[in-house]
């Protein structure tokens, strides 16, 4: 019996938003990588976003223990365009706790 060994190409893939998805998912990298982090074993992952293949998940975590250092900065570069985007909301929308205690006492009345 002859096992033939093939390179595994990660199942990751950059959108037009430069975000990196997972198998042919919409499935976020970073949502598989902090789930991960935070103790989740791969099965569990995929109970948790159905959409993606146990394979997927294994070879997405085997890709970011080998490349840490590299998806650590991906992670960081996606957190900080996120707070900017929450920054950029929060000066143009008006405060929605405002609204809704105004809500809040049109109801009572």
């Amino acid at each position: 019996m002859n096992l033939t060994l093939e390179q595994e190409i990660p199942p990751l893939s950059e959108d037009a938003t430069g975000a990196i998805r997972v198998g042919n998912t919409r499935i976020l990298l970073e949502l598989v990588i902090r789930a991960f982090q935070d103790g989740a074993s791969a099965e569990s992952i995929v109970q948790r976003y159905s959409s993606l293949s146990l394979s997927d998940v294994y070879l997405t975590i085997g890709y970011y223990l080998r490349h840490q250092h590299a998806v650590e900065l991906y992670l960081d570069q996606r957190e900080q365009l996120a707070e900017s985007i929450r920054q950029h909301l929060s000066s143009v929308q008006p405060d929605l706790s405002l609204i809704r205690s105004r809500l809040l006492n049109q109801q009572k009345s």
